[in-house]
Protein backbone atom coordinates (compact mmCIF):
# COMPACT_ATOMS: atom_id res chain seq x y z
CA UNK A 1 0.00 0.00 0.00
CA UNK A 2 1.52 3.33 -1.32
CA UNK A 3 -0.65 5.36 0.98
CA UNK A 4 -1.76 6.51 4.46
CA UNK A 5 -4.78 7.96 5.80
CA UNK A 6 -2.89 9.13 8.70
CA UNK A 7 -2.71 12.80 7.79
CA UNK A 8 -6.16 13.28 6.37
CA UNK A 9 -7.62 10.85 9.30
CA UNK A 10 -5.84 13.94 11.57
CA UNK A 11 -7.62 16.51 9.34
CA UNK A 12 -10.76 14.84 9.66
CA UNK A 13 -10.79 14.27 13.56
CA UNK A 14 -13.19 11.18 12.99
CA UNK A 15 -15.32 12.52 10.29
CA UNK A 16 -15.91 9.24 8.15
CA UNK A 17 -17.60 11.31 5.61
CA UNK A 18 -15.00 13.90 5.50
CA UNK A 19 -12.30 10.72 4.81
CA UNK A 20 -14.83 9.50 1.93
CA UNK A 21 -15.79 12.86 0.14
CA UNK A 22 -12.03 13.99 0.06
CA UNK A 23 -10.94 10.17 -1.69
CA UNK A 24 -14.16 10.48 -3.89
CA UNK A 25 -12.57 13.89 -4.89
CA UNK A 26 -9.44 12.12 -5.76
CA UNK A 27 -10.75 9.71 -7.40
CA UNK A 28 -12.91 11.79 -9.36
CA UNK A 29 -10.18 15.16 -10.52
CA UNK A 30 -6.70 13.09 -10.14
CA UNK A 31 -7.17 10.71 -13.02
CA UNK A 32 -8.78 13.52 -15.56
CA UNK A 33 -5.31 15.72 -13.96
CA UNK A 34 -2.98 12.90 -14.68
CA UNK A 35 -4.45 12.33 -18.44
CA UNK A 36 -4.20 16.58 -19.12
CA UNK A 37 -0.62 16.54 -17.55
CA UNK A 38 0.50 13.74 -19.88
CA UNK A 39 -1.36 15.38 -23.06
CA UNK A 40 0.40 18.15 -21.92
CA UNK A 41 4.10 16.54 -21.59
CA UNK A 42 3.68 15.51 -25.27
CA UNK A 43 2.32 18.83 -26.36
CA UNK A 44 5.13 20.30 -24.67
CA UNK A 45 2.90 22.75 -22.86
CA UNK A 46 5.08 23.51 -19.95
CA UNK A 47 3.01 26.50 -18.52
CA UNK A 48 0.38 23.37 -18.19
CA UNK A 49 2.51 20.82 -17.32
CA UNK A 50 3.73 23.29 -14.63
CA UNK A 51 -0.05 23.96 -13.31
CA UNK A 52 -1.06 20.65 -13.34
CA UNK A 53 2.09 19.28 -11.48
CA UNK A 54 0.87 21.77 -9.22
CA UNK A 55 -2.49 20.46 -8.90
CA UNK A 56 -1.89 17.42 -7.94
CA UNK A 57 0.61 17.77 -5.56
CA UNK A 58 -1.66 18.35 -2.42
CA UNK A 59 -4.19 15.45 -3.39
CA UNK A 60 -1.24 12.99 -3.08
CA UNK A 61 0.14 14.37 -0.03
CA UNK A 62 -3.40 14.67 1.56
CA UNK A 63 -2.97 10.59 1.26
CA UNK A 64 0.23 10.67 2.46
CA UNK A 65 2.03 10.16 -0.81
CA UNK A 66 4.97 11.10 0.02
CA UNK A 67 7.27 9.65 -2.91
CA UNK A 68 4.45 10.88 -5.15
CA UNK A 69 4.43 14.07 -3.75
CA UNK A 70 8.09 14.82 -4.33
CA UNK A 71 7.78 13.42 -7.93
CA UNK A 72 4.90 15.89 -8.59
CA UNK A 73 6.56 18.60 -6.96
CA UNK A 74 10.26 18.12 -9.29
CA UNK A 75 7.89 17.81 -12.70
CA UNK A 76 6.05 21.53 -11.18
CA UNK A 77 9.84 23.16 -10.76
CA UNK A 78 11.23 21.14 -14.06
CA UNK A 79 7.89 22.79 -16.03
CA UNK A 80 9.36 25.70 -15.87
CA UNK A 81 11.59 25.45 -18.00
CA UNK A 82 11.27 23.58 -22.12
CA UNK A 83 14.93 22.83 -21.41
CA UNK A 84 13.75 19.94 -18.36
CA UNK A 85 11.63 18.17 -21.17
CA UNK A 86 14.19 14.32 -20.83
CA UNK A 87 13.62 14.94 -17.28
CA UNK A 88 10.05 15.61 -17.43
CA UNK A 89 9.51 12.23 -19.23
CA UNK A 90 11.62 10.71 -17.18
CA UNK A 91 9.92 11.30 -13.77
CA UNK A 92 6.21 11.36 -15.66
CA UNK A 93 5.78 7.48 -16.25
CA UNK A 94 6.76 6.36 -12.20
CA UNK A 95 3.81 9.56 -10.92
CA UNK A 96 2.17 7.85 -13.26
CA UNK A 97 2.02 4.29 -11.92
CA UNK A 98 1.88 5.43 -8.07
CA UNK A 99 -1.37 7.50 -9.14
CA UNK A 100 -2.96 4.71 -10.90
CA UNK A 101 -2.10 2.18 -8.17
CA UNK A 102 -3.30 4.05 -5.32
CA UNK A 103 -6.81 4.82 -7.84
CA UNK A 104 -6.96 0.65 -8.13
CA UNK A 105 -6.40 0.44 -3.88
CA UNK A 106 -9.19 3.20 -3.28
CA UNK A 107 -11.48 1.92 -5.08
CA UNK A 108 -11.16 -1.72 -3.99
CA UNK A 109 -10.19 -0.38 0.21
CA UNK A 110 -13.13 1.83 -0.02
CA UNK A 111 -15.67 0.18 -2.89
CA UNK A 112 -15.90 3.66 -4.02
Amino acid sequence: MIYSLDKLNEMADGDEDFVLSVITVFLEEVPQDLEDLEKAIEEGNYENVYQLAHKIKPNVDLLGMEQTRAIALEIETLGKSAENKDQIETKFPVLKQDILQVISELGKDFDV
